[in-house]
C-alpha cells in the first residue's frame, strides 16, 4: 500500500545551519517545509565532532534573536567587541571596535549552533525534519515537485531549495555550471586554551604563508581562557604540522601569536579542510533554488560564509513569504529572479573581496609588504573607511531583508 504524500509549500534538502535557519524562519511565517538531511543529527551533536566554531555577524545574530535563538546567543555565544587586523607581528595595527551595545559580531561552537536550530526546528508545527534520510526520486515538473525518500516517504511542493552543500547534488543535476578554483593553501582549525584573556578582541595575522584568526570563546567553566583557531598554510606544510601534535602544534602557534596570548594548548581535534572557491552561474532552476554553500564557496579570510548563507535565507525568506501572500505560487520564477537579484551583487562582492585580500596578502615580496602596511594605517586613519569596511563585517551594508533588520516579515 502506498505511503500517504506530505505536502508542503517548500521542500529543503540538506539540514546544515543554512537550511535549518530557512526551514525555521519559513515556518514562523506560517508556510508549511520539509527538510531532507542524509545525516544522523544527534551524532553532529556529539562534544568533539569536528572542533570548530562560528562568527555570527551582527545582522545574522539579529535574524537569529527574531526566530527565538537569543538563548542560543547570549548563554552560549561569546561576544566580539573588537577586531585587530595586521600583517604579522608588526606594531602597525587596523583596530575596529563596536561603538554601541550590538558586538561586531558572536562566536559560537558549531555543536552548540546546530543543537539550537535542531531543536527548534522540532518544535516549529510548520516543519517537518526527515532526518537522516536521503533522496530516491527528486522530480521537477512544471507545476510541482514530487520527491520519494529511501524510507518510501511521498513530498508534494511548490518548490525545492538546495542546501545541500559545496558538492550540491541538485545544483548538478540541474546542470547549474559553476566557477571554481582551489587555493594551495589548507585551513587547519581547532579551538585553543591559552593563559591570558582575549578581552572580546578577534585577531586576523596576515603572513606570507597564509592568514591567522584567532576567535573569542566563551572561558571554560573553570575559568580557563579559550579561543577558535583558524590557520591557513600552504598545503605542502599542513602535514608537518600535523605531524609535530598537539604539543608542537601549540608552540608554533604560540610563536605566531608572539606570546600575545601566553602558553597556548589544544582544547580540540584539529581538522584540516583544503581551500577553494565556487559561484554559481544562476541561483534557479525550475522549482529549483539554491542557497548558502550549493550557490557559493569563499575563502574563510573574513570569516564571512556562514553569514552569507544566512543572508541567503533571509532573502528567500522575504521574497516566498511577500510572494505566496500576494497569491503566486512558491515555485513562481519571478520569485526565483527576485531572490537571484538581491542576493548576487553582494555574495559576488564579498566573494571577490576575500579572494583578493587572500591573494594580496600571499605575496611575500617585501615591497609588496610595504605597500600592505602603508594601507592598512590609512584605513586606520580614515574613520569613514573604518565605518564601512566594519559595517561590511557585520553585515549591515546594503539592503537588507527583514530578518537581518531582527524583524518578522
Amino acid at each position: 500500500m502506498p505511503m500517504p504524500v506530505v505536502h508542503a509549500d517548500v521542500l529543503i534538502v540538506g539540514g546544515g545551519p543554512v537550511g535549518l535557519a530557512l526551514a525555521l524562519a519559513l515556518g514562523a511565517h506560517e508556510l508549511s517545509v520539509v527538510v531532507v538531511e542524509k545525516a544522523d543529527p544527534e551524532a553532529q551533536l556529539a562534544p568533539h565532532y569536528d572542533g570548530r566554531a562560528s562568527a555570527i555577524a551582527s545582522a545574522s545574530a539579529r535574524m537569529l534573536r527574531a526566530l527565538g535563538l537569543a538563548g542560543l546567543l547570549d548563554g552560549f555565544g561569546c561576544p566580539i567587541r573588537s577586531i585587530e587586523v595586521a600583517e604579522g607581528l608588526h606594531p602597525d595595527v587596523l583596530h575596529f571596535a563596536a561603538h554601541d551595545d550590538e558586538p561586531l559580531g558572536i562566536m559560537v561552537e558549531n555543536r552548540d549552533l546546530r543543537a539550537a536550530l535542531l531543536a527548534a526546528v522540532r518544535s516549529s508545527p510548520a516543519v517537518r525534519l526527515c532526518a537522516p534520510a536521503t533522496l530516491r526520486r527528486l522530480d521537477r515538473h512544471a507545476a510541482r515537485v514530487e520527491a520519494e525518500l529511501d524510507d518510501g516517504t511521498q513530498i508534494a511542493a511548490g518548490v525545492v531549495v538546495a542546501a545541500d552543500g559545496r558538492r550540491s547534488a541538485l545544483r548538478e543535476a540541474a546542470g547549474i555550471r559553476i566557477a571554481r578554483w582551489r587555493y594551495p593553501t589548507t585551513a587547519l582549525v581547532s579551538i585553543v586554551g591559552h593563559a591570558r584573556p582575549h578581552g572580546h578582541v578577534a585577531l586576523e595575522l596576515f603572513y606570507p604563508s597564509g592568514p591567522l584568526a584567532m576567535l573569542p570563546l566563551n572561558d571554560q567553566a573553570d575559568g580557563g581562557h579559550r579561543s577558535a583557531v583558524v590557520w591557513s598554510v600552504p598545503q605542502a606544510m599542513a602535514p608537518g604540522l600535523l605531524k609535530l601534535g598537539a604539543r608542537g602544534l601549540a608552540v608554533e602557534l604560540r610563536r605566531h601569536l608572539g606570546g600575545r596570548l601566553g602558553r597556548v594548548e589544544l582544547a580540540a581535534p584539529v581538522s584540516a579542510w583544503p581551500l577553494g572557491f565556487h559561484h554559481a552561474e544562476r541561483y534557479h532552476d525550475r522549482r529549483l533554488i539554491l542557497v548558502g554553500d550549493a550557490a557559493h564557496g569563499i575563502h574563510p579570510i573574513a570569516g564571512q560564509g556562514l553569514n552569507l548563507g544566512f543572508r541567503d535565507a533571509a532573502a528567500l525568506t522575504q521574497v516566498l513569504v511577500e510572494g505566496v501572500r500576494a497569491g503566486l505560487d512558491p515555485g513562481d520564477p519571478a520569485i526565483a529572479r527576485r531572490y537571484e537579484a538581491w542576493r548576487r551583487a553582494d555574495n559576488s562582492l564579498t566573494a571577490f573581496a576575500t579572494d583578493a585580500l587572500a591573494r594580496l596578502f600571499g605575496i611575500s615580496l617585501r615591497p609588496i609588504a610595504r605597500v600592505r602596511r602603508l594601507g592598512l594605517g590609512l584605513v586606520e586613519r580614515l574613520p569613514p573607511a573604518k565605518r564601512l569596511f566594519a559595517s561590511i563585517a557585520r553585515g549591515t551594508a546594503g539592503d537588507l531583508p527583514a530578518l537581518l533588520k531582527g524583524e518578522l516579515v
